[in-house]
């Protein structure tokens, strides 16, 4: 038996491109995690410094306080103590009042220069404090000398302000501790003594021992002798104690290094090593005292996390290699699925594209569907939601009757569609052979109620417009009402009912209305008034009347209503099916002709063209001389009227007077732009009482009504329209 390669879901080529990605992706991943921990370290090394520069600058910031505390306590002393020079027994109250008044000073002294006073050749008053209490002694003793002390001799070499290096003051303070002085001179210039303030080192030792920017981190102090100042009890990470550190590795370059430049005064960081353990240390010097601070860092306080990081990364590493071996696999065995569900997809399309054209064949769409009338101009769109939708629209001609229908079914696709259809050929059956609108909405509802399993419904719209006449019936079965278009625009006036499917045995009204020349119908769902833009704002009403006009053609109308929709909707996705159908209504087909048209003034001279304007009428349609002399006469009346009442005194209006002829009917409309004014209110005039008896007016309608077959009246645009009618 021959073996199938397409059956086999790792072949050769699937293979080698999946080792191929394995091995790319594990090169990818490894410089990744190389690239990650560089910059993790480079980070954690720049946040160590941060850190330790900002931990430095706020010890020197404490360090600092107290010695400007410690200076300014002295030198505001030294008026008092070249004051009481001359009484040398009062100079103790001078140190007593230093120690006293500034808590960071243990210990003061005036000590005179040997010699300067013959009576106290050798006196140095000093004032400690121990607990709460102050002592005053005498550093003068041979066993102390204080003449021979660092403290004495360096401010009066140097001529000013001195700090001492770290020392023991045994026979004084008997505590660590270091002496700010400064000489003393008489009113003669001569260096008579020194003053003095000490301040303990418990403290800073205190200070630099509680640095804890990292677990093990530690700080020193050195002196500008190089000795180092710090608690002897403190430990490093190896319980070692510092002490004995440092005076291991003094010797080494590195920390040799470090120390010179501690003791020039510079700042910066340096990384030393001891038993292979690497630190960093950051340093800064203390000015004006000459001592310098550093901040030990061991190596694996910094880094120690980031390589247990990046071991839990190489091994998530790993476990991704593995899943990502596992997915391979697992993509290469979908493929085959892929492609029949691929497949699948594509016929399901196909399918859908063919169910959408053959919809789309069920409604009209050839415009202008009547090319050899011309009195009728339509146009009608259907934009589906979907592939397919449940719009639909549909028309045709009977007995030179217009059907036409528009509806929109529950719901979405197929379901939808394919009740579209039934719906649309239930139309067809019932209207071929009835001429009530109602009857046909109630007919078709009772049909789709008995099928409603899925209870879906339909609202719908039914009209039967006559082309002779313009007479228009129709009837609403929960549909939006749809816009008449005459000489201004509004929504056509329709009972709601109910929508169609609901249930059997329901009432539908019936209602009727007239076109004249030129009106239009434009029917729409509701696809076209809730279309929403990004923001959810809905098209609305406002926004369809004011793309209706300034059009006359059916089709540029659509146009407009979809340019208008897309420009609004943007972006935004299409939520529902959009349906419209425009109806125009032309008449037979003309306008009136020239000279069926006449303006006069409102004045009463210029009743006499309306005779003639009359009875050139009457001899195009050969009427009879009576008949037309009672046309004539109705005209009048009706126009005399508007001359005298329809505008105020000394007012220049007009009236407008067009003629037309429908089938047998002979139609008249009087316009004018005066006051409103319907005078058919005027109540029936009762000719059978006398002169006295019956009421002042009304005979001039009474007698317009009894010539003519149909008075009507209207207010649009602000005009009064009167229509006459005479059946010819």
């Amino acid at each position: 038996m021959s073996k199938n390669p397409i059956s086999n879901p790792f072949g050769k080529r699937s293979t080698w491109a999946g080792m191929l990605l394995v091995f790319v992706a594990a090169v990818t991943l490894e410089a990744t995690s190389l690239v990650q921990y560089y910059y993790s370290r480079k980070g954690l090394e720049e946040e160590a410094s941060n850190r330790a520069v900002s931990q430095i600058e706020a010890t020197h910031n404490k360090i600092m306080d107290i010695i400007d505390q410690a200076e300014a306590a002295v030198r505001n002393s030294v008026w008092i103590a070249q004051w009481s020079l001359a009484h040398p027994d009062s100079l103790h109250r001078v140190c007593e009042r230093i120690v006293g008044d500034n808590p960071v000073i243990v210990g003061s002294t005036v000590a005179l220069v040997p010699g300067y006073d013959k009576e106290h050749p050798f006196f140095a008053p000093y004032c400690c404090r121990e607990a709460d209490t102050l002592t005053t002694l005498s550093l003068a003793t041979q066993e102390y000398d204080y003449p021979s002390q660092e403290w004495f001799v360096k401010p009066i070499e140097c001529g000013q302000g001195y700090w001492s290096e770290p020392y023991i003051d045994t026979g004084g303070g008997e505590i660590l501790m270091t002496t700010y002085s400064v000489p003393i001179t008489d009113p003669k210039g001569q260096t008579a003594a020194v003053l003095t303030g000490d301040i303990s080192l418990e403290w800073l030792t205190g200070i630099m021992g509680n640095i804890k920017i990292y677990p093990h981190a530690t700080g020193l102090m050195i002196s500008r002798e190089g000795k180092w100042m710090m608690n002897h009890n403190m430990k490093l990470a190896t319980d070692e104690i510092i002490i004995d550190v440092v005076e291991q590795i003094r010797e080494q370059d590195d920390f040799k290094k470090l120390e010179r430049a501690m003791l020039s005064g510079e700042s910066g960081n340096i990384l030393i090593s001891y038993k292979n353990m690497k630190r960093y240390v950051y340093y800064a010097p203390v000015e004006r005292t000459g001592w310098s601070m550093c901040i030990i860092i061991p190596h694996e306080d910094i880094f120690g996390r980031v390589r247990k990081i990046n071991l839990v990364v190489t091994l998530m590493q790993l476990l991704g290699l593995a899943m990502l071996i596992l997915i391979l696999r697992s993509i290469v065995r979908g493929q085959n699925k892929y492609r029949a569900l691929n497949e699948r997809k594509r016929m399901m399309e196909n399918e859908l594209h063919i169910a959408s054209n053959i919809q789309m064949s069920m409604v009209p769409k050839v415009f202008p569907p009547y090319p050899d009338r011309n009195d009728l101009d339509m146009a009608a769109d259907i934009v589906p939601a979907k592939e397919i939708g449940g719009d639909m629209y549909d028309y045709f001609m009977r007995d030179n009757k217009l059907f036409f229908c528009i509806g929109d079914v529950s719901g979405k696709g197929i379901p939808a569609a394919l009740v579209m259809a039934v719906t649309r050929s239930i139309f067809r059956t019932v209207a071929s052979h009835e001429d009530s609108p109602a009857a046909i909405v109630t007919a078709m509802n009772n049909s789709l109620s008995d099928m409603n399993e899925n209870s879906m419904f339909v609202t719908f719209f039914c009209g039967i417009l006559d082309m002779a006449t313009g007479h228009i019936r129709y009837c609403n079965a929960g549909h939006n009402p749809p816009m008449i278009l005459t000489d201004s625009i509004k929504a056509m006036p329709v009972k709601p009912n109910l929508p169609l499917g609901i249930a059997m045995g329901m009432t539908f009204e019936e209602q009727e209305t007239d076109m004249q020349y030129d009106d239009a119908l434009f029917l729409y769902t509701d696809g076209l008034s809730e279309a929403e833009n990004i923001d959810h704002e809905q098209f609305g009403m406002e926004r369809i009347e004011a793309a209706l006009h300034g059009h006359k053609k059916s089709e540029l109308h659509l146009k407009n209503m979809q340019k208008e929709v897309e420009k609004f909707v943007g972006k935004a996705p299409q939520s529902d099916d959009l349906t419209m159908l425009f109806i125009h209504y032309l008449g037979e087909g003309r306008q009136p002709a020239a000279n069926h048209r006449l303006t006069l003034a409102n004045e009463v001279g210029e009743i006499s063209k309306l005779s003639e304007f009359v009875e050139n009428i009457g001899e195009e349609y050969n009427l009879d001389s009576s008949l037309l002399a009672g046309i004539n006469l109705a005209m009048e009346e009706a126009v005399t009227n508007v001359i005298l009442y329809a505008y105020p005194e000394d007012t220049v209006g007009h009236v407008e007077i067009c003629a037309d002829k429908q089938g047998n009917a002979l139609t008249f409309v009087v316009a004018d732009k005066g006051k409103p004014f319907d005078p058919t209110l005027a109540p029936p005039v009762d000719i059978t009482l006398g002169v006295e008896e019956r009421r002042i007016g009304g005979l001039g309608i009474h007698l317009v009504r009894t010539i003519m077959d149909s008075v009507k009246y209207s207010r649009d645009n602000d005009m009064n329209i009167l229509t006459l009618t005479k059946n010819i």
